[in-house]
């Protein structure tokens, strides 16, 4: 049987007193990963999406998405990606809720007379420890949350940067994503930090 370290009793001790304290998660930062057929995509979700989550505070470049043919009936060939986080923090609790909103969202650009999305939204947020993704598809290493939805951690902190799982996405396993995930928790602490809120991450 594997031990946890003993450096994590410790540091739960010092941390936190008795040990299983129940307590308040942290907010955390809302990303949106967006795969789209066209570039002027990205804009009009953002758009949506700002109207309901607040100001954009990070934008990634568009990159192609040429990792799977998943999404090629539905949405087509040459697809796009683009990363955005919110400046706004939220709670973790409301990712189910954000889920059901893009997801409604998504049908505000179909292919006309169809039933085809031409943008895939895929709401999660990072937080000191991890990047968690929202699905509505059940899998071994996935939470149920509720209302259909439920959870994964894509990628975990460790060493200084974050690094991917066994089951991470072979898109998000690149050091350009990874780059862009750091990225953008360095800024989430930052506000942490001027906010006067711990991470409650050993």
């Amino acid at each position: 049987m594997r031990r946890l370290p003993e450096s994590m009793f410790r540091q739960e001790v010092a941390a936190g007193g008795n040990m299983g304290e129940i307590k308040k998660h942290p907010p955390v930062k809302l990303i949106m990963g967006m795969i789209a057929a066209a570039a002027n995509l990205f804009s009009a979700a953002e758009a949506s999406l700002s109207q309901r989550f607040g100001d954009v505070d990070f934008q990634s470049g568009v990159m192609p998405f040429d990792y799977t043919d998943y999404y090629v009936k539905e949405m087509g060939a040459e697809l796009l990606r683009k990363f955005v986080s919110f400046e706004k923090l939220i709670q973790p609790e409301e990712l189910v809720e954000i889920k059901h909103f893009t997801n409604d969202l998504e049908m505000e650009f179909l292919h006309p007379n169809t039933n085809r999305r031409r943008i895939n939204l895929d709401p999660g947020y990072v937080s000191a420890a991890k990047l968690v993704l929202a699905s509505t598809k059940d899998h071994i290493h996935r939470i149920y949350l509720k209302d259909g939805i439920y959870a994964e951690t894509t990628l975990r902190m460790e060493r200084k940067s974050f690094r991917p799982w066994e089951w991470t996405y072979p898109d998000y396993r690149r050091d350009e994503y990874v780059e862009i995930f750091n990225g953008i928790r360095q800024a989430y602490m930052e506000q942490l930090r001027q906010s006067g809120i711990s991470a409650h991450f050993i």
